[in-house]
């Protein structure tokens, strides 16, 4: 006889293919996902059976789909899966670039687009979970989010308002109204007999719980992807997403825990890093990462976000100062090597994995230290804008959740993009060629970082450029620093659609540009 609880006696999930799990889907449901770009816990076996589903059949059509970070591999997997004309009406969504088929039928307005920082996302999904009226927070005030300024709308189609303002004790809030998720697919590494799922051999555990939640609490579905069948139980402390919340099991036995490789032991933190190995970055990138990186201080909790910030790791790294600060990523991670390029948001060796949304969680309650993030464009009111490139829908991904919730904010970038081209000769900054996008405008396309927000709250910034730095006050934006080499004149001013404060600015430190950097 089974004991109760302990085995098939007790078993609440079907295992099923990803063709059977799909093949219900109702037209015009809601279906939430997990992943995180690069092929981390994306359940792509079964988005591609949805996508196979609706070309052969035309069903299930005109869903809603919702993912609070990136999915896909820029070409073809993930949500790109379901990036067909009548197949999506909708997607809600916090990072938008790992999909470029998506983002085509954005371009064409053929869907309902809503970008919102990923972090409200991810905790939107836990309080419908918890079927309660939505998530009122502070994030996202004074961006593009904020109903006053769009409400994350991207498409004219778009027009049903999803995010409202509130006051509460005088102060101002933001709410994402809450809905009905019919399908969650999510992913996990293995399954026990019970039906509990565990996500140890994963690079992350992201959402996955709060998607499985938002959907069983709506009354819908859970289908879970998963790489093994275990006949043994799994630790119970191992365990993220209980057997309760399991509907459909798809055994995907070729799942590999990134687009990258098949299982790599430093991702899932069974292995300690193996260092840095061998690096040969861009040398004006690398001067960037550095003078960020002077702005980070011994005992700080730091999040670094994706491109010329991310090298702020190895700033810290070549300088010997990465075990006096604590490194935190959105997906859940804290400390390890945070690894840059397209598996942005893992982490070599990192010490914890727990979900993203506790992440997020955490800097909403004040975790952050310091964030160094990218920027796209910069105003004269410290505004930056990395969500709309081009015109085009790129999202904030956890851009806003992270930025906002810094006590200080450092923003890393060349001062002008597309054709740049710069080196460093006798310790001095020589521009061979001007970029032809200037990144310092009149006015932002729009606003993910609200500098006259982060004044009001006494929050600090600072824009990091090769040649120039920059520092928010009350006034506006104020040149504080110049590479050695540059006339203001001559290299600054004609390239800003404003003119700064100038006062008295100082050189950049000499060692920047050394040969060798030193600490500074």
């Amino acid at each position: 006889m089974t004991q109760p609880g302990t085995g098939a006696a007790s078993r609440r999930w079907t295992l099923t293919t990803a063709t059977r799990a799909v093949s219900d889907i109702a037209p015009g449901s809601t279906i939430a996902l997990t992943g995180s770009g690069g092929g981390i816990l994306e359940p792509d076996t079964v988005l591609k059976a949805l996508e196979e589903c609706f070309l052969a059949t035309g069903s299930p059509r005109e869903l809603t789909i919702v993912h609070a970070l990136g999915i896909g591999d820029r070409v073809s997997r993930g949500t790109n899966h379901l990036a067909h004309k009548g197949m999506v009406t909708r997607v809600i969504g916090g990072h938008w670039t790992w999909s470029p088929t998506m983002i085509d039928l954005v371009r064409n307005d053929e869907i309902e687009a809503y970008a919102w920082p990923g972090g409200a996302i991810s905790q939107l999904l836990r309080e419908i979970g918890a079927r309660r009226p939505g998530l009122i927070t502070a994030t996202g005030l004074d961006t593009f989010v904020d109903p006053r300024h769009g409400g994350g709308k991207f498409t004219a189609s778009a027009t049903e308002d999803l995010v409202e303002l509130l006051t509460l004790d005088g102060r101002e809030y933001l709410r994402y109204k809450p809905f009905s998720v019919d399908v969650a697919i999510v992913r996990g590494d293995s399954i026990d007999p019970s039906g509990n799922v565990t996500c140890s051999g994963e690079a992350a555990q992201l959402d996955a719980l709060a998607v499985a939640q938002a959907a069983k609490a709506s009354g819908g579905r859970v289908i879970v992807q998963v790489k093994n069948l275990l006949d043994r139980p799994i630790d119970p402390r191992l365990v993220h997403i209980p057997a309760v919340l399991v509907d459909d099991v798809v055994h995907a036995p070729a799942q590999w825990q990134t687009y990258a490789g098949e299982f790599d032991p430093e991702l899932s933190g069974d292995a300690a890093n193996s260092g840095f190995g061998a690096t040969n970055h861009d040398p004006i990138r690398m001067l960037i990462a550095r003078r960020a990186a002077a702005e980070v201080r011994d005992g700080d909790v730091l999040n670094v976000g994706f491109g010329v910030s991310a090298l702020v790791v190895d700033a810290l790294a070549e300088q010997d100062r990465l075990d006096d600060i604590t490194l935190a990523i959105e997906q859940g991670l804290i400390d390890g090597i945070p690894v840059s390029g397209d598996l942005f948001g893992a982490a070599r060796g990192p010490k914890v994995v727990h979900s993203s949304t506790t992440q997020f969680d955490l800097f909403s309650g004040g975790m952050l230290d310091v964030s160094c993030l990218g920027m796209a464009e910069v105003d004269s009111t410290g505004a930056v804008n990395v969500s709309k490139i081009g015109g085009g829908i790129v999202g904030p991904g956890g851009f806003i959740d992270i930025s906002q919730n810094s006590p200080r904010a450092v923003f890393c970038g060349t001062f002008t993009a597309r054709g740049l081209d710069v080196e460093i000769v006798g310790g001095e900054l020589v521009i061979r060629r001007e970029g032809s996008v200037p990144k310092f405008v009149d006015r932002v396309d729009q606003v993910t970082y609200s500098g006259a927000l982060a004044v009001r709250e006494g929050r600090e910034a600072v824009y990091v450029t090769e040649r120039a730095v920059f520092v928010l006050t009350r006034d506006g934006l104020e040149l504080a620093e110049i590479a050695p080499g540059i006339d203001i004149d001559r290299d600054i001013l004609p390239h800003m659609g404003f003119r700064p404060i100038i006062k008295n600015p100082r050189l950049m430190d000499a060692g920047l540009f050394a040969p060798v950097a030193v600490h500074i």
